[in-house]
């Protein structure tokens, strides 16, 4: 499985060495893919509305425990094809800013780590 390679700190696409949009391999395609469902907001994706996390309903403006909130970023990891299974491990949570890294691993037994 390859995926658009993006950038770790602007999210946005990377160029390769000439010129081309680059691309992502396993296993940090996957890895990266299963951040990006975590970036998701529910309802954002327009062929399957059920993806995403619900930000809106259930996180930005409430108080939502901090459980809750690393439960949902699991949940859409999960939703990956190949992920078998994730993790969310928070680094900082502070001016209501939430940063940490989603970590998943897959069917053949590789695990890796993106920050979100």
């Amino acid at each position: 499985m390859q995926t658009l390679l993006l950038d770790p700190t602007t999210w946005d696409l990377v160029l390769d060495s000439s010129g081309n949009t680059a691309v992502a391999s396993e296993p940090y395609a996957l890895a990266q893919d299963a951040a990006s469902a975590c970036k998701t907001f529910q309802g954002e994706v327009y062929y399957n509305t059920t993806l995403g996390i619900p930000y809106w309903a259930s996180i930005l403006g409430k108080n939502p425990p901090l459980s809750y909130v690393k439960q949902q970023y699991v949940n859409a990891a999960l939703t990956v094809p190949d992920v078998v299974s994730a993790a969310f491990f928070v680094s900082s949570f502070n001016n209501r800013t939430l940063s940490g890294q989603v970590q998943v691993t897959n069917s053949a037994g590789q695990t890796l780590g993106v920050n979100i």
